[in-house]
């Protein structure tokens, strides 16, 4: 490339971006990751003062709010990290992220359920003795 096309080129911002007009996203500029790895560092600090510092007396809430941040956390890192929205890729990045989680869950759903199922119906009761077993 010729010096003028290159000074050209930079003015309109589009020198050093990758993926950029390629069908990709843009890579994030030092403010996006900075915010991402600042609100990272948030979201992984207080669920640790959470549990160290015994805030909540129920076991249970202070898992459901660990859970939370967490949920909370793997949006930071698809947004400031791996650059997802809805225009990356023409949507397809969204679709394939909406489909892999209705099929996970899925798949957790009815393992858990044949698993209690399964544990319900196939465990011998109190009821019975176990030596007339066969």
């Amino acid at each position: 490339m010729s010096a003028a096309h290159d000074t050209a080129h930079d003015a309109h911002g589009h020198g050093h971006e990758h993926g950029h007009g390629h069908g990709g996203a843009a890579h994030g500029s030092l403010k996006s990751y900075l915010t991402g790895f600042i609100l990272s560092v948030i979201l992984t600090a207080i669920p640790f003062w959470l549990v160290m510092g015994h805030v909540f007396e129920s076991r249970d809430t202070t898992i459901f709010v660990i859970v939370g941040f967490a949920a909370v956390q793997v949006v930071v890192h698809m947004i400031y990290f791996l650059h997802m929205n809805t225009s990356s890729e023409g949507g397809w990045n969204m679709i394939a992220l909406i489909f892999t989680t209705m099929l996970l869950v899925i798949i957790l759903a009815g393992s858990l359920w044949v698993m209690y199922h399964m544990n319900a119906n196939m465990m011998p009761t109190a009821s019975h003795d176990m030596r007339d077993m066969p």
